[in-house]
């Protein structure tokens, strides 16, 4: 079944760091779209021909009913890919078409703790739950980003730390010895205290690092069940979204023909 539909109007930017623009997006077309309870509510944005768009995906930052306005951040690497030069040269009047919403994750208040890893893309979805949690609770945050410039600010109780990793150099450019398999924000969750109990983990970026690190690191080493955490990519280096919903659909493939 197709997701609902709305053409949004932009109303406003800001840049929150050198690297990611916030759109603000609003009426007409407010109302027909219906936001979800997941912190990691996401829509596929349509860009070019409206016959046959050119799809990217996106995490719903937050919802305003009050504004009547949604926000949405998008990283931007100069003139590379389609949505990043849309957001940056977005200006109030021009119009986008969203799919959905979807989503799957909302923090669980049975968890003892919390933990949330991610890169840049990860950024929106992370701070949303994180902004979610009660003010007991406790955990990390781990974020990678180019540099210090990079860091966005959101709130977390006082009982949350959170930890910002500094590769080097913007995803785009930075070297195979700061990605993928050495990305440092493995290291960096692999290297934290365990704390008791039972946690809740969501741990979102670029799929070398999550999905074929981390993700067998929550579940093989940590023993994470599948139902306490949310674990998977949400791009790949050197793959657009399109050449990424393949792979994914291939290791999918390979990981059931294995068991």
């Amino acid at each position: 079944m197709a997701k609902p539909s709305a053409t949004l109007t932009v109303r406003r930017t800001e840049w929150l760091t050198p690297h990611m623009v916030r759109v603000f997006l609003g009426d007409p077309g407010f109302d027909s779209f219906v936001p979800n309870a997941f912190t990691d509510a996401y829509a596929k944005l349509e860009f070019g021909p409206s016959e046959q768009p050119t799809l990217r995906t996106y995490t719903i930052r937050s919802v305003n009913s009050v504004e009547r306005e949604i926000a949405i951040d998008f990283v931007v690497h100069g003139d590379a890919g389609v949505a990043g030069p849309w957001a940056a040269a977005a200006t109030a009047g021009d119009t986008v078409r969203l799919r959905g919403p979807g989503g799957a994750f909302a923090p669980d208040t049975a968890a003892d703790w919390y933990l949330f890893a991610g890169d840049e893309t990860a950024i929106p979805a992370i701070s949303a739950a994180v902004e979610k949690l009660n003010a007991a609770a406790k955990g990390y945050v781990f974020l990678e980003v180019a540099g210090p410039e990079d860091e966005v600010g959101f709130d977390a109780p006082a009982g949350v730390d959170i930890a910002w990793i500094h590769r080097g150099d913007t995803a785009d450019r930075i070297g195979d010895d700061a990605s993928g398999d050495s990305a440092p924000l493995i290291e960096a969750v692999k290297n934290a205290d365990w704390l008791s109990g039972n946690p809740q983990v969501f741990i979102h970026g670029e799929a070398q690092a999550v999905m074929h690190n981390l993700r067998s690191y929550m579940r093989h080493e940590r023993g994470v069940p599948a139902s306490s955490a949310s674990i998977s990519g949400y791009w790949r280096r050197g793959r657009t979204e399109e050449g990424f919903r393949v792979w994914k659909s291939e290791l999918a493939a390979s990981e059931g023909a294995a068991r």
